[in-house]
């Protein structure tokens, strides 16, 4: 009997979890102490896939894996996009992360899209990488060289004829 509960219990996390779906983020808690990302391929994902197409265009080293909170980018009270910061322990750099959510590009509506790592230590936005008139969904920065500095993912969404719509991750320090 007590087995057949701790089975029901554990089918009934596994069941909850799964409804949960993409929009549940997770951040590692620094460098060393969080393991890298799943390896799928050439595919983005909503958890930062360093492998795919668009992390390797960027220049993101395969072992980036995310650091510090999610952020989120709102229009108006909805949830447009997710953003995030990445470390790499080989190649030493950080980056930003912005994965626009599937609601908001059904919309077809077209956006500018800034991603780059905030540097507290500098004032300004490091490894920045601007795509206008996009419809895209996955957006790395370029490779930052702040890991000593204090710094935060970088997200900003800008649709003409509206305010930019923007975020950042946690302030993390060296």
């Amino acid at each position: 009997m007590r087995r057949a509960r701790m089975k029901l219990a554990v089918m009934v996390a596994g069941a909850a979890l799964s409804l949960l779906g993409t929009g549940v983020a997770s951040a590692g808690t620094g460098p060393g102490l969080s393991t890298p990302n799943a390896q799928t391929g050439g595919v983005g994902t909503e958890a930062g896939n360093p492998a795919s197409s668009a992390a390797q265009a960027a220049g993101v080293c395969s072992d980036a894996y995310q650091i510090g909170t999610t952020s989120y980018v709102y229009r108006d009270t909805a949830q447009i996009a997710s953003v995030k910061q990445f470390y790499s322990p080989s190649c030493k750099q950080n980056y930003g992360y912005v994965w626009v959510w599937k609601s908001f590009l059904d919309q077809n509506i077209d956006f500018d899209l800034t991603v780059g790592v905030w540097s507290y230590d500098r004032d300004s936005l490091v490894g920045t990488r601007n795509v206008l008139d996009t419809h895209d969904q996955e957006f790395w920065g370029n490779p930052a060289n702040t890991v000593s500095e204090c710094t935060s993912g970088y997200g900003l969404i800008h649709i003409i004829g509206e305010t930019a719509h923007e975020t950042r991750t946690d302030k993390r320090c060296a």
